[in-house]
């Protein structure tokens, strides 16, 4: 089964445990991310969260919390992500 975004069960529970995290402070953060905002990311988003996962915890809190920007980031410069869906991302990671 697929969802509005093409994605089938199995990615969602990919993607769900992928969020799975060693830092308590961002496990919180995805694991409310990954319920409220994860079934309805775009194709875009989703390749931006996808390539957010593959930071390490520390920084990927960074991140999250605008103590660094994600330009400032080079595995995610390197990907040449969509920059517009990387902001809505992080807004919703962040809780903005």
């Amino acid at each position: 089964m697929t969802d509005a975004n093409g994605m089938t069960d199995e990615e969602v529970r990919r993607l769900s445990w992928r969020c799975r995290r060693g830092l308590l402070e961002l496990d919180i953060v995805l694991q409310r991310f990954s319920e409220k905002h994860l079934a309805t990311l775009t194709k875009p988003e989703l390749l931006a969260f996808d390539s957010l996962l593959d930071l390490p915890d520390n920084e990927f809190l960074d991140v999250v919390t605008s103590r660094i920007k994600f330009a400032e980031v080079k595995v995610l410069n390197d990907k040449q992500l969509d920059a517009d869906a990387l902001k809505t991302v992080l807004t919703k990671l962040s809780g903005h």
